[in-house]
């Protein structure tokens, strides 16, 4: 694959809802493009986000790494929930991507963006190939540390929740309808719809203290065409709470893992894609 100067630039998306979805296309020049979704209240600047498309980047390979509706710059309002709305969010991006000639040859996502690129995938079947990374299997499980105990009784008596942070402070609001949207998306039988030939990556820590390890192994039961991978000590992050040894390019070594991971499966991916095109 040819090596192109890189540049990033800073460029805006419309959804369909007329917002303005903020990303940074890491520009190679390369006819493939991957597509990178962070994570509950997140952004496009996490380290795994902007890790992984510096290292797609630095193999000629463009990546997009974007904040979805109500997140970091893109306008909107933060919900708890959306996941099918942020799979509508990276299907403007890739809309846009393909009308500009470009190929997205994959989608990666990060813990809720794992389950926005699978739904999608579920959904559409126009993408070759799906990295999901620390995604949670079970949506009904998880709730309850985020929430509180009770959540369900207190959200029927106020119709909603204000959530506070750890400094006590008010950090965002849960509606009664943004919660069950949670409770009634059935990853399980979104995965069952995921296209055979759809190549799927699934990639999770051992040590994961937000979603645990078993749930990558729920996926790769169900996921029709997968690969299972989990990084032996990394945590949801992909960091470590002991020192660890930071590499030249300023991250863990299970972030680094991580990428070594993910680099390969999609420059594999963009080979077929090329043999594709000459045939």
């Amino acid at each position: 694959m040819a090596q192109n100067p890189a540049k990033q630039q800073k460029m805006a998306i419309l959804n369909k809802h007329n917002e303005r979805l903020v990303g940074v296309l890491h520009e190679t020049e390369s006819t493939e493009i991957v597509v990178l979704c962070h994570g509950f209240q997140s952004s496009k600047e996490f380290n795994i986000m902007f890790n992984i498309a510096s290292a797609l980047e630095n193999h000629g390979i463009s990546a997009f790494r974007f904040d979805f509706a109500g997140n970091g710059e893109s306008e909107g309002s933060f919900q708890f929930g959306n996941y099918f709305r942020e799979a509508e969010d990276l299907r403007a991006v890739i809309e846009y991507f393909t009308g500009a000639n470009r190929t997205v040859v994959a989608i990666l996502g990060h813990s809720k963006g794992g389950n926005v690129v699978l739904l999608y995938a579920s959904k559409y079947h126009d993408i070759p190939a799906v990295v999901n990374v620390s995604g949670r299997c079970d949506l009904k499980r998880g709730i309850e540390e985020r929430l509180g105990k009770e959540f369900l009784e207190r959200i029927e008596k106020d119709g909603y929740l204000n959530i506070k942070n750890i400094k006590g402070e008010f950090d965002f609001k849960v509606t009664k309808e943004s919660l069950m949207e949670r409770l009634n998306t059935n990853m399980h039988e979104a995965c069952l719809s995921i296209d055979k030939r759809c190549r799927v990556l699934i990639v999770h820590g051992s040590v994961d203290e937000v979603i645990p390890v078993e749930d990558a192994s729920e996926f790769a039961k169900i996921i029709p065409n997968n690969r299972l991978q989990i990084i032996e000590g990394a945590d949801h992050g992909y960091t470590s709470h002991q020192a660890e040894l930071v590499s030249d390019h300023g991250y863990t070594s299970h972030q680094a893992e991580l990428v070594s991971v993910v680099l390969p499966f999609i420059k594999e991916q963009c080979l077929q894609q090329g043999k594709k095109a000459s045939e």
